[in-house]
């Protein structure tokens, strides 16, 4: 059992997820979601706001969320999924799964929260088949030298990881994925929301490819 709880932070989360899914996140989910098929992991489900994004291709999604509120959260979000969703408790650097179990993972807006980049990485690359996507709605650091750069920085220094169950914004979780063994095949980098300059503003989305 992993046993993380950020009850504070779930509670928040769950009414931020939906405001932020309205506002123009789901369009993004969908995006990550889009064409994929057979047996699929999603690493960080959080309170389950990929669920209805997956298309009827995909045979089973095994959903992984560590955090007490959100996974009940969770479960309950995939008793009503089109698709077959089973929400387990877990660690993104000790995923229960074995060897190249999954046709694809997917990662939303978690790889900013992982204590460690490269395990968890590891992890996806281990459970995915030869040939298996990773697709990813993340955000990520700003320009480098650039005012929001050395924002994030500050930021990340001080109460924002505490705040936000761990978050860090200043994360170059592209070059992350390169360094895990990955070859991006798609990236689209942008702002969300478009005129903002939060720390958390900077995202990716887009999938690359276990060789």
């Amino acid at each position: 059992m992993a046993a993380v709880s950020h009850p504070v932070f779930a509670r928040v989360y769950e009414r931020l997820s939906v405001a932020m899914d309205r506002a123009g996140t789901a369009e993004f989910r969908r995006d990550v979601a889009a064409g994929l098929s057979g047996r699929v992991i999603e690493i960080g489900a959080g309170n389950g706001r990929m669920f209805s994004h997956y298309p009827l291709g995909v045979t089973e999604v095994v959903a992984v969320e560590p955090e007490r509120r959100l996974r009940a959260a969770a479960q309950r979000a995939a008793s009503i999924t089109r698709v077959p969703v089973t929400v387990v408790d877990g660690l993104a650097e000790a995923l229960p799964a074995g060897d190249g179990e999954f046709d694809a993972a997917v990662v939303a807006l978690v790889l900013c929260t992982v204590p460690d980049q490269a395990s968890a990485l590891a992890e996806v690359s281990r459970v995915l088949r030869p040939g298996g996507q990773l697709r990813f709605f993340e955000h990520v650091a700003a320009e480098k030298h650039s005012r929001l750069h050395r924002a994030q920085r500050l930021v990340d220094a001080t109460l924002w990881p505490t705040l936000f169950a761990g978050c860090h914004t200043n994360r170059d979780t592209i070059a992350a994925i390169e360094a895990a063994g990955f070859t991006i095949e798609e990236l689209h980098r942008f702002r969300f929301p478009a005129t903002s300059n939060s720390p958390s503003s900077p995202c990716v989305h887009g999938q690359a490819i276990r060789p």
